[in-house]
């Protein structure tokens, strides 16, 4: 249940179209709901502007079920991240709504005629960093925000960026997601004004240790305005993306 969900509940009730036991009956799994194996939070749209997020990694197919079934039945906005294509297809049976984003491995359930606000810009810096940033673009469009993408322009190339870099200077927030040496974030928070949240990912040989030596690049950036996320965490990023891009814009259309 989300706030405008509540409050059209609380004027049903002042209205006398839903009677008192109705409205608690309705609110009554508010806070959580216990599965056994999982404590679904219904409460979080209501703290944080948009429902659980299920991460299908690591779960059963059963257990994804449950769960998305159960986030289901309260109508709002489903994101299922790292899915894979048979969980997908499971997610389907319950609601032919569902849409499957491969690159990302991303389900959703949502409007798509919603509004979008703002503008996040995610980069790549290669090819290969594409899915963790897709991953990052639909999470971020399912939550609210206006999204474009400018992939492949890493700094073995650096002129594919600079002869962009007008889009750069327009976006409220920008999300870079690059692997190997991990430099592209400090050069991108190098030429703009607003924030920057790097994604440092597992592309990489030897040396660059599964990303970590990406992220350790990113967490000495020597550009200011630049924050990190966890290793392939595009989901992250777009989350506190979107979080950023619209301040100031709550209770706006």
């Amino acid at each position: 249940m989300n706030p405008e969900e509540l409050e059209r509940l609380l004027r049903r009730v002042h209205q006398g179209r839903v009677t008192v036991d109705q409205a608690l009956q309705r609110l009554r799994s508010l806070p959580f709901e216990d599965l056994g194996f999982a404590s679904l939070d219904h409460h979080r749209s209501l703290r944080q502007g948009f429902p659980e997020v299920v991460l299908c990694e690591g779960k059963t197919q059963a257990q994804i079920v449950s769960i998305v079934r159960a986030l289901l039945k309260r109508r709002g906005p489903l994101l299922a991240t790292r899915a894979e294509p048979a969980v997908a297809r499971a997610i389907r049976r319950l609601d032919r709504r569902a849409r499957y984003h491969e690159d990302a491995k991303v389900v959703v359930v949502h409007d798509p005629k919603r509004v979008r606000r703002g503008h996040v810009l995610i980069v790549t810096a290669g090819t290969a960093d594409v899915s963790v940033a897709e991953e990052a673009r639909v999470t971020a469009e399912v939550m609210g925000s206006h999204v474009e993408t400018l992939y492949d322009v890493g700094v073995a190339g650096l002129h594919r960026l600079l002869g962009r870099k007008d889009r750069l200077f327009t976006a409220r927030v920008i999300v870079v997601a690059a692997g190997m040496d991990g430099v592209l974030p400090s050069v991108v928070g190098g030429l703009v004004d607003c924030p920057v949240i790097a994604v440092p990912t597992s592309r990489g040989y030897g040396a660059s240790f599964g990303g970590l030596a990406a992220l350790l690049t990113m967490l000495n950036s020597c550009a200011a305005g630049v924050g990190v996320m966890n290793i392939d965490n595009g989901f992250g990023a777009a989350c506190l993306a979107h979080r950023i891009n619209i301040l100031g814009q709550r209770g706006k259309g």
